[in-house]
């Protein structure tokens, strides 16, 4: 069976992504995650955003597809106009297959008005609505939970039913909330990226978060 790995971070030569990858014995380069795909039969896999919007920016291996990020870097010093003229330009690049929202870093919920462009755009071309929910990888950029929690996405997909959103990382740890947004909202799914991260032993994690486990698979039956 080929996979498609739908939620990925790359960005090679960052000092910042390095340190993550070593502190989990990998390397954060092109030849190491390409060999990583071939031994694990991934075929594809589509990288969540963290540059600048510039296009030069986003220039990746034939392995990889993108969705353009909107994260804790956007909206500031300049006008909204901007975002969603860049957003435009990725959006026609034929290896731009969505957009990635990052609420809980940029302090707007994913029904507030100054998304409605971004939106709109996402209509427009036909491209999916990726959504950072849950739990924030750092509070380095101030960031606040009650952006990131996955009912937030149930008033967004009834405002906007033609677009297909996905809920990123299953809204963890509010698995129950987002489990109930996912079942009444047939234009929301929901990855589980995430939900493990960093080094660990998979057998001593499987033992000491069995209750964990249990729970996240209640939800997602």
């Amino acid at each position: 069976m080929k996979i498609i790995d739908g939620h990925i971070h790359f960005r090679p030569e960052n000092e910042d992504f390095t340190q993550v990858a070593q502190a989990s014995g990998h390397q954060n380069s092109e030849k190491y995650i390409r060999e990583i795909f071939q031994s694990n039969n991934i075929c594809h896999g589509i990288v969540m955003g963290n540059f600048e919007l510039d296009v030069e920016n986003h220039i990746y291996p034939d392995f990889l597809s993108y969705c353009v990020g909107l994260d804790s870097n956007a909206f500031k010093e300049k006008p909204i106009s901007y975002f969603v003229e860049m957003v435009e330009k990725h959006f026609k690049r034929d290896n731009c297959v969505g957009i990635k929202l990052y609420p809980g870093y940029t302090h707007f919920y994913v029904y507030d008005e100054m998304y409605e462009p971004f939106y709109c755009l996402a209509e427009k071309y036909n491209k999916p609505v990726a959504i950072h929910t849950g739990a924030v990888a750092s509070t380095k950029a101030g960031s606040l939970l009650k952006y990131s929690h996955p009912l937030t996405l149930d008033e967004l997909a009834v405002k906007h039913p033609d677009i297909q959103f996905i809920m990123c990382h299953f809204g963890n740890p509010w698995l129950c909330d987002a489990a109930a947004v996912v079942e009444k909202n047939k234009n929301v799914a929901a990855d589980i990226s995430g939900i493990l991260e960093g080094n660990f032993n998979v057998d001593v994690f499987w033992k000491e978060s069995q209750s964990y486990i249990t729970m996240l698979r209640t939800w997602l039956d």
